[in-house]
């Protein structure tokens, strides 16, 4: 029996998690992966306040406790003294992954020049991908699907092309995307044969 892909979103937000405003970063990703993921998946969610022991804890555990196969974080990705998710996810690190982040500014840098200031950074812990995300959820969507036009060509690749292929190289997982929202992007000797019916 296949495996099945297992999530866990984490909202790093001192605001939201001590209930002054409602999250809107889990359950933008939520919604985004119910249209983009072409295969049920399981989800464990995390609201955290921006403290970079509890950012660490809460990683380790979706990781090493609850087998998450992609952990996703959103906010306190910034220069600000509170921003503290990048520092909580090298700290849990086995191995960076730096294209994920350089591909994050640079889908980024299409609507804002502030984008320069984002630490974003990927990450592998054992078997599992983690990945900062922006905490805005029309950032979110924008690191995730790309830079599209007016036609919805797709102008600059958004970072989720990238990621059924790395989870497939890491712990063997194979799962794929819905190509009209993204497309994922794998070599044809790592692809499935879909003419088994």
């Amino acid at each position: 029996m296949t495996k099945r892909l297992k999530i866990g979103l984490v909202s790093v937000s001192d605001r939201a998690s001590s209930g002054v405003y409602q999250d809107q970063g889990i359950p933008e990703l939520q919604a985004w992966l119910e249209q983009a993921l072409a295969e049920p998946f399981e989800l464990e969610t995390r609201l955290i306040p921006d403290e970079q022991p509890i950012i660490e804890q809460t990683l380790k555990e979706l990781v090493d406790v609850q087998d998450c196969h992609l952990v996703l974080t959103t906010g306190g990705t910034g220069p600000a003294k509170r921003d503290v998710t990048p520092d909580a996810t090298l700290a849990v690190a086995d191995r960076e992954m730096p294209g994920f982040g350089e591909q994050m500014r640079q889908v980024s840098l299409h609507f804002v020049p502030t984008a320069i200031l984002s630490r974003q950074v990927g990450v592998i812990r054992k078997n599992s991908l983690i990945l900062n995300l922006p905490g805005q959820p029309k950032a979110i969507k924008e690191t995730l699907e790309g830079v599209k036009d007016e036609h919805g060509k797709v102008l600059v690749k958004g970072i989720f092309s990238a990621v059924p292929y790395c989870l497939q190289l890491i712990n063997g997982l194979y799962i794929d995307t819905r190509a009209d929202i993204i497309e994922s992007f794998r070599p044809k000797s790592a692809r499935r044969e879909t003419s088994e019916k």
